[in-house]
């Protein structure tokens, strides 16, 4: 799928977590509930980063370029090191490591170490780049139009805010592990990239999620949708059909997370 759809389904899933979680007594202050759906929406872009022409790698400008293409070539050694018998070898790695759940969980796990480990700073940082990915995705007309540095300043201000919001009492910090404040922060970011690759495994190539395990003797076997149900990226069905049910379903479990808190 392209970046507006995989942001949009970020979003889709973490209001879908909130209404989740109200419904099972484990309420989302509001705070996280709109944190953790910016967060997600803008994780949900992230494993595109093997990609230099993806939203991803221009969103920071040279920082994530250089980042991109050392993200490619880490994936290529990584396929090429643990390929199958049967599997070809590849240059380029895109829709390989960072398409997997072992990524998505230690990319997850890193930014909640981070913020255990380091605090605010931390914080801020991971708010700012998830919420300008997520602006880059879910606006991303407007995104594309406006100067890079004015989508960063919006990111900054944003990250400034929400953690101010966040650290006061009762609004969500410490949600879900009152032990640890903020351990809760790659929830988001593991789900955002989980529903990434799910969507990406509708598509015709489909998606190695289950990478290392052993499918029909290949290490990168591409999970997806039977063939006659697959689509292109930025095809009708992801823009006409995916884009405005998860829009839907997004809304709906938005108002099914705010009425189940009330």
């Amino acid at each position: 799928m392209m970046g507006p759809a995989h942001s949009l389904s970020g979003a889709m899933a973490w209001l879908g977590v909130g209404a989740a979680a109200a419904a099972a007594d484990h309420a989302m202050p509001w705070p996280v509930l709109l944190v953790g759906t910016l967060i997600c929406a803008g994780a949900a872009l992230a494993p595109d980063l093997d990609q230099k022409s993806a939203t991803i790698s221009r969103a920071f400008g040279p920082i994530s370029k250089m980042l991109a293409g050392i993200i490619d070539k880490l994936s290529e050694a990584v396929y090429n090191a643990t390929r199958g018998k049967g599997e070809r070898r590849r240059t380029g790695g895109h829709r390989t490591l960072t398409h997997t759940w072992v990524w998505a969980v230690a990319i997850g796990a890193g930014f909640s170490f981070a913020a255990i480990t380091w605090g605010r700073w931390a914080v801020l940082v991971t708010l700012f780049i998830h919420v300008v990915l997520a602006v880059e995705g879910l606006l991303w007309r407007m995104a594309r139009v406006s100067s890079d540095v004015l989508v960063w300043l919006l990111g900054a201000t944003s990250a400034w805010l929400l953690a101010a919001v966040l650290d006061e009492p009762g609004n969500g910090s410490d949600w879900l592990f009152e032990s640890e404040p903020y351990l809760w922060l790659g929830l988001p970011i593991v789900l955002g990239s989980v529903v990434h690759t799910l969507g990406d495994a509708l598509t015709i190539s489909g998606c190695p999620m289950l990478w290392p395990l052993p499918i029909a003797g290949k290490r990168w076997y591409s999970i997806g949708t039977p063939r006659f149900m697959r689509f292109r990226a930025g095809a009708w069905v992801e823009n006409r059909v995916l884009m405005p049910a998860f829009m839907v379903i997004g809304a709906a479990s938005g108002v099914g997370a705010v009425v189940l808190t009330a």
